[in-house]
């Protein structure tokens, strides 16, 4: 419908895919799960669903030229740059006010940008209930992904029974958002069958969003209402965000809104799912070989088993005689670690950025 619109969040790095991840070209420019790039394929999942001119994407001023290069079926001035991160909630904000001064009154999706979904149809038919849930009632819509093991690196939504049937589908009532659990707390959400992970994804009308800051985040509101009246003046977006998005509290949507809100929703998620967090989890989006490797590039394993080998610019990477690694070459860096210690990638890439010899490999 030509009066909804999807605004991507791309502003993050992925640190735990560096050395391929950076400040430049971080995770959602890098086709780290198919042929295009995270975003792209993020922007093709939608754009059947909302025009491409209803299509933003907020990012940072780092990223601002490879955003652009990303998505070239965009207007240019639908990619938006931060002048510097201020979480999720500041770019809420200005996501509903880039879409306030198109149509006040319109439902509007926040999406990040680095989600894997093969199941392309099946999102796109639950996206459309989520619009229209958020069209029906003065309710906060997510997607909640059904929990399927007690993982602790998620934050939850527990649901509170029935809502509406919207579009032939169950959509929830919300009882609260919680924080990642603990594993003997993740282990009883998932006994329980009342939880799902919280993705987020949101779905919601202009004045409904605008009404839950003023009620929820009354410091964040002013900023955003400073941002909105500073837009208008002559030198525009640009200008408006230099003087104004720094004072912006650092917060994210999930404290700011949807923690202290009681009218949310959740529209469950049947579709895939996977926010491929860290290198291991690439493994089952491709063919392995009859060890169990994962090779990408020019790569090859002799005598070892269940590796990720990723190899860039038609270097040839090899491994003899180790199972269980991630080893990742670029023109810049090579990354060898256990996969069990592969979330540790972001503890190395805070030394690195302590000395000046390793810092421009960041």
């Amino acid at each position: 419908m030509s009066d909804r619109y999807v605004v991507i969040m791309a502003g993050g790095r992925g640190e735990r895919f560096w050395p391929q991840s950076c400040a430049a070209t971080p995770k959602h420019l890098l086709p780290i799960v198919g042929d295009k790039s995270m975003l792209a394929q993020t922007v093709e999942r939608v754009a059947g669903i909302v025009p491409r001119e209803n299509i933003f994407v907020i990012t940072t001023q780092a990223q601002l030229t490879g955003c652009r290069g990303a998505c070239p079926d965009l207007p240019a001035g639908n990619v938006v740059a931060e002048p510097m991160g201020r979480d999720t909630a500041a770019a809420t904000g200005l996501a509903m006010l880039l879409v306030k001064q198109r149509n006040p009154g319109a439902a509007f999706a926040m999406l990040p940008a680095d989600h894997v979904i093969h199941d392309v149809a099946e999102y796109a038919t639950l996206l459309r209930v989520a619009f229209e849930s958020a069209e029906a009632a003065d309710v906060l819509v997510t997607l909640g992904i059904k929990q399927t093991a007690p993982e602790t690196g998620f934050g939850y939504i527990q649901q509170g029974g029935a809502w509406k049937t919207v579009g032939g589908r169950p959509v929830l009532a919300v009882k609260r958002f919680v924080e990642k659990p603990d594993l003997a707390t993740a282990q009883a959400y998932l006994a329980s069958g009342e939880y799902f992970w919280n993705a987020g994804m949101f779905v919601w009308r202009v004045p409904v969003v605008e009404t839950a800051f003023r009620a929820h985040a009354a410091a964040l509101y002013v900023g955003l209402t400073k941002l909105e009246v500073a837009a208008q003046s002559a030198g525009g977006w640009a200008a408006a965000l230099a003087e104004v998005y720094p004072s912006l509290p650092r917060i994210s949507v999930d404290y700011a809104l949807m923690e202290k809100s009681t009218n949310v929703v959740v529209v469950p998620a049947t579709f895939d799912w996977d926010d491929v967090g860290a290198w291991p989890a690439i493994a089952k989006h491709f063919t392995p070989d009859a060890a169990g490797n994962v090779l990408r590039g020019l790569a090859m394993v002799e005598g070892g088993a269940n590796n990720i080998i990723v190899s860039d610019d038609g270097h040839l990477t090899a491994v003899v005689g180790a199972s269980d690694l991630v080893v990742v070459y670029t023109a810049n860096a090579t990354l060898v670690c256990s996969k069990e210690k592969a979330q540790e990638i972001k503890a190395l890439l805070k030394r690195l950025g302590e000395d000046p010899q390793t810092k421009k490999f960041l």
